[in-house]
C-alpha cells in the first residue's frame, strides 16, 4: 500500500508538469526537473538513493523500483553512455524529480539488431525519477558496515537459538547420533551390502524431508506426502537421481551419503550450515533451519574411477648407514 501511494504521489507530481518544456543534454537526452524545495546540488563522486520507473513512451513500464519494492543506491560518476543518467543527476537535489527522455536509437546505435520489439525507431525509454537521499562515500560506508553489523548479530542469535532448537530435539527424541567434523548428524538404519558411492557416481535416493517441529516439506515417497499433507498429483514419485560431487543438493546431502553403502537407509540431521543457511526455501524452511533427512540410497550408478595407488615408502637410507656402521664396529 506504500509504494502504492509513493507511485500514485509521483504521477500525480509528474502530470502537473507534463506541458513544461524539456531540455536537451549534450549527448541528446531530453529533461525535465520538478523541484519544489531545491537545495545544493548533487555532486561527483555523491552516493544518492532514488526510485526510478523506466518505460516507453507508450508508457509500458519496463522497469520500477516502486513495484520492486526497493530503491536503487548508486555514486555518481562521469558518464559513460546516455542511458546512464550521470549527466542528469549532478542537475537534481533531494527530493527533486525529474522526467528524462533517453533517444532509443542512441541507446542501441551500432547495433540496432539487438532492439528490442518493445522499443520503435525514432522512440524513446522514458525515466521517471525521484532522488530521496545524498550522503558522502565514508556515510553509505558506514551506513553499510552498521546493518552489516547488526545483520551480523541477528544471525548470531539465529544460529544460537537453531543449536539450542537442535540439542533440545535431540534429548527429547533421545536420539544419539554420529557427528561429523563439519556438523552433520546421521544415525544409519540398515547397512546395504554394496559399496558406498564416489564423487562421480550417480546416486539414487528415496527421501522424506521435515523439519525439526515436524513439518514435512517435501518428500520422493507417495505414501509420505500423503501423510504429510504435501501430496502432488501428476508429480513422479520415484527416488531422485544426482551425480554425486556435482553440487546439485546441499552440502549435508554430498556428505552424508558418501557415508551409506549402498542400499542402506539412514536418517540425517542436517544443521543450516550445511543446508540453506540463513535464506529461506519455501513456505516451510525458514531462515537456520536444521532439516532431518530419512533417506534410502537405493541404487548407485558407477563409473570407473582410478586407482588409488598406495603411498611409496621414503627409503630408509640413514638408518642403513647406522647399521653399517655398527657392523663395521663389532669387526674391530
Amino acid at each position: 500500500m506504500k509504494n502504492i501511494l509513493f507511485t500514485s504521489l509521483t504521477f500525480c507530481l509528474f502530470a502537473v508538469n507534463a506541458n513544461a518544456q524539456f531540455t536537451t543534454t549534450a549527448k541528446g537526452a531530453q529533461y525535465q526537473i520538478i523541484s519544489t524545495n531545491p537545495g545544493a546540488k548533487l555532486k561527483m563522486n555523491d552516493i544518492i538513493t532514488f526510485n526510478a520507473t523506466q518505460s516507453t513512451d507508450k508508457d509500458s513500464v519496463l522497469f520500477s523500483t516502486y513495484s520492486a519494492g526497493q530503491p536503487i543506491k548508486t555514486q555518481i560518476r562521469a558518464s559513460n553512455n546516455i542511458a546512464d543518467l550521470m549527466d542528469i543527476f549532478p542537475l537534481l537535489s533531494v527530493n527533486d524529480s525529474a522526467i528524462v527522455k533517453v533517444p532509443v536509437d542512441s541507446v542501441f546505435k551500432g547495433h540496432e539488431t539487438e532492439m528490442p520489439p518493445i522499443f520503435k525507431k525514432g522512440g524513446s525509454i522514458v525515466f521517471k525519477l525521484k532522488v530521496l537521499k545524498v550522503q558522502t562515500l565514508d556515510e553509505a560506508m558506514a551506513e553499510r558496515n552498521a546493518a552489516l553489523g547488526k545483520a551480523k548479530a541477528e544471525a548470531g542469535k539465529l544460529k544460537l537459538a537453531e543449536t539450542a532448537t537442535m540439542a533440545a530435539y535431540l534429548k527429547k527424541n533421545n536420539i544419539t547420533a554420529t557427528t561429523t567434523p563439519s556438523g552433520l548428524k546421521y544415525i544409519v538404519k540398515s547397512v546395504g551390502a554394496k559399496p558406498k558411492p564416489l564423487n562421480g557416481d550417480t546416486v539414487y535416493v528415496n527421501y522424506t524431508g521435515q523439519t525439526l517441529d515436524g513439518k514435512m516439506f517435501d518428500s520422493s515417497i507417495e505414501a509420505d506426502a500423503k501423510a504429510g499433507g504435501i501430496f502432488q498429483a501428476g508429480r513422479p514419485y520415484e527416488p531422485i537421481d544426482f551425480v554425486l560431487g556435482s553440487n546439485r543438493v546441499i552440502k549435508g546431502w554430498e556428505e552424508g551419503l558418501s557415508l551409506l553403502n549402498e542400499g542402506s537407509k539412514a536418517r540425517f540431521i542436517i544443521p543450516s550450515d550445511l543446508a540453506y543457511g540463513e535464506n529461506a526455501s519455501g513456505p516451510v524452511i525458514k531462515p537456520f533451519s536444521t532439516l532431518v533427512f530419512d533417506v534410502e540410497l537405493v541404487k548407485v550408478g558407477r563409473i570407473k574411477h582410478a586407482a588409488v595407488k598406495p603411498a611409496a615408502k621414503a627409503p630408509l637410507k640413514k638408518k642403513t648407514a647406522v647399521k653399517k656402521r655398527t657392523a663395521t664396529k663389532k669387526k674391530n
